[in-house]
């Protein structure tokens, strides 16, 4: 959507100003596993717009009480979170989007304080108790309140209706992933311009920065590591504004929290052994161990080691403790190992070594972890880190910065000298007969992308065609993540080979896929039905029917 250039924002108003227009602007917003942020092109800069708390992150966090009608949103949800552990809401995004029987879900569910049950079509529901009575809610549902509360946070700021925002997810996002946190956007009143890629943003706010300094182009990989998820996006880079992304990979289920969740699960064992008391059950003294650690977890970037104290943990007994440096990094260095995997699979996937890298740029918290830098170093051979943006703030920065240049909004050579060419984390593929799959779009194609396919009827009389898809990294079936099944119905009843589609599949901008079809006879658009239900019968078969 382009906005009528009469009403995009003026960033040199004339001097003295006439009576102003209400300006449309158009925001960015890193909705966090954790915290969230929004930025917004403002007065010929990028500003990072505090919250009703003073604060320029907002906890992703949804709160129900059982007396009130209102539900806590941010930091006010996060700030009662001990007293209301079981209808307090969080790590939606590790949820958004995923299937129920999911094993990172399985996983999730038996950590979480709050409920979460099987909804229909495998979709997991989160139990709440609000204002006395129990409900469902969907992680889009949960999302959506914390996107509007970035939405309200920036017109309190600005003075001015929102509707246009860029939203941020992982590189590594699916189809699923990506179409639910759209939803989720609209849901919270907002006129979604794109959907864009963490690490992408990042580099925005690294390479509009940098770029004047250039003399040739650099190839950049971008390291983010946030809350809850691990991307990593190597792009091409120029003094001319082109970024072009190369590879990515990552972990949608690798960040911040699996460190806490490590120190707690230390402090649970730790407590067990010095008072004869389990705590694994105790929800509230859960929540309380969690706190502190990630307060420790932060503090031992900067400082060796660093006391805990939690009094009245359980039965009057208080905890304390001294965690250091050397421990943090026992209990988790499996993980942090696992963080170098996707650095790797990205060069590979780019044909490249560690000596074609020029910079290695930092983004998301949780980089600021010494280990984690170190391991990062010394992958790549000793090289400096590139600390030159916020980590926790380039994502909005870069997603800020997108908005305007969709909208227009930005003026001058800092907004509009820039491309950005982003790819598809994921392979889509589609099931054919005999258990075997096509490939329809390789991994890290650029997007927008469309591919067609040619297909008829194979046998007499067929009424309609299923052929499911998926997305992969690989060809192992075991691998493939099921998309949905696509059905051509109400075919006229005919001799077989007679009735011929061209069917199109379509990635577009925001990396979420539409397919349809069109009758090679008659030259006219046919409906595609695409169920996302998962099929008891899962290999990928081209079915047909009499």
């Amino acid at each position: 959507m382009r906005l009528d250039p009469q009403r995009s924002l003026r960033l040199k108003p004339p001097s003295p100003p006439s009576p102003p227009e209400e300006e449309e602007y158009a925001i960015g917003i890193d909705l966090g596993t954790t915290y969230s942020r929004v930025a917004v092109w403002h007065k010929d800069n990028v500003e990072i717009i505090h919250n009703d708390h003073g604060n320029r992150k907002t906890a992703s966090y949804v709160a129900f009480t059982e007396t009130d009608e209102n539900n806590l949103v941010g930091d006010a949800a996060f700030n009662q979170v001990v007293r209301n552990t079981a209808n307090s809401i969080f790590d939606t995004k590790r949820l958004i989007g995923r299937r129920f029987s999911d094993a990172s879900v399985q996983s999730d569910v038996k950590l979480w304080p709050f409920k979460v049950i099987e909804g229909p079509g495998d979709k997991p529901m989160i139990m709440v108790t609000d204002n006395g009575q129990e409900k469902q809610c969907s992680a889009e549902d949960i999302s959506s309140m914390v996107l509007e509360k970035m939405r309200k946070i920036a017109e309190n700021y600005l003075g001015s209706t929102v509707k246009n925002a860029v939203i941020t997810v992982p590189a590594y996002f699916t189809d699923s992933q990506r179409r639910a946190t759209k939803d989720a956007g609209i849901s919270a009143g907002l006129n979604v311009l794109r959907i864009m890629n963490e690490p992408s943003a990042a580099a925005i706010a690294y390479g509009l920065n940098k770029k004047a300094g250039w003399s040739s182009p650099r190839n950049v990989m971008i390291f983010d590591l946030g809350g809850g998820t691990l991307d990593v996006s190597l792009l091409t880079m120029s003094k001319s504004g082109d970024f072009k992304v190369k590879a990515t990979a990552g972990d949608t289920h690798l960040g911040g929290q699996d460190f806490d969740n490590r120190l707690v699960n230390y402090c649970v064992e730790e407590f067990k052994r010095e008072h004869k008391l389990d705590v694994s059950g105790n929800k509230r003294a859960l929540r309380r161990i969690k706190n502190e650690c990630e307060k420790a977890k932060k503090r031992l970037s900067f400082e060796s080691d660093i006391g805990v104290e939690i009094d009245c943990l359980c039965e009057n007994t208080d905890f304390t403790i001294t965690f250091t440096r050397a421990i943090f990094e026992q209990v988790n260095m499996d993980l942090f190992i696992k963080c170098m995997d996707p650095v790797a699979k990205c060069l590979r996937d780019a044909s490249m070594d560690v000596s074609s890298i020029d910079d290695v740029v930092l983004a998301g918290g949780s980089t600021r972890i010494p280990i984690v830098q170190q391991l990062l170093q010394e992958f790549f051979k000793g090289k400096e880190l590139c600390k030159g943006v916020n980590p926790d703030e380039a994502v909005a920065y870069g997603a800020a910065v997108q908005a305007a240049a969709l909208t227009g909004n930005g003026k001058g050579e800092f907004i509009q000298d820039y491309t950005l060419k982003d790819v598809a984390p994921l392979a889509l593929v589609m099931g054919i007969a005999d258990k075997k799959i096509m490939k329809l779009i390789p991994r890290n194609s650029l997007i927008p992308v469309k591919k067609n396919l040619d297909l008829c009827t194979p046998t007499d009389d067929q009424v309609f065609m299923n052929f499911p898809i998926y997305e992969s990294e690989s060809s192992i079936p075991a691998n493939l993540n099921f998309l949905g099944e696509c059905s051509i119905r109400d075919i006229p009843p005919a001799p077989k080979h007679v009735h011929k589609y061209t069917v199109f599949f379509e990635i577009d901008p925001d990396g979420i896929l539409s397919v349809f079809a069109v009758d090679k006879s008659t030259g006219q658009e046919k409906e595609i039905i695409i169920n996302r239900d998962k099929p008891k019968n899962p290999q990928g078969i081209l079915r047909t029917k009499r």
